[in-house]
């Protein structure tokens, strides 16, 4: 998976088409992210002691990752990702900049 933890994306298709965020949690077998602030979903919690009221929690629901796409830290486009084999290893590279993200 191209797409890794703290990386900014922009989303391409779905009902938050156009939005940006950061990812916070990538599910790598399911080819799903997690992007903060985006497919944000209502969960209703019971509640828990006593006197306490139930409450409607909002929490991002994963997104497929074909439905997002990376933007470039260095020229701010969104990009594909192409890969520089190194002698320190494999880095990720814009392909519009050529720039290593």
């Amino acid at each position: 998976m191209r797409i890794k933890k703290n990386d900014k994306i922009k989303v391409i298709a779905g009902k938050d088409l156009g939005k940006e965020g950061k990812v916070i949690h990538v599910l790598k077998d399911l080819g799903k992210v997690v992007v903060e602030k985006i497919n944000i979903v209502k969960k209703h919690t019971r509640p828990k002691k006593e006197g306490e009221k139930g409450q409607r929690v909002e929490i991002p629901s994963p997104i497929d990752v074909s439905n997002v796409m990376l933007v470039c830290p260095k020229c701010s486009k969104t990009t594909r990702v192409e890969y520089d084999i190194a002698e320190g290893g494999k880095n990720r590279v814009c392909k519009k900049c050529k720039k290593e993200m």
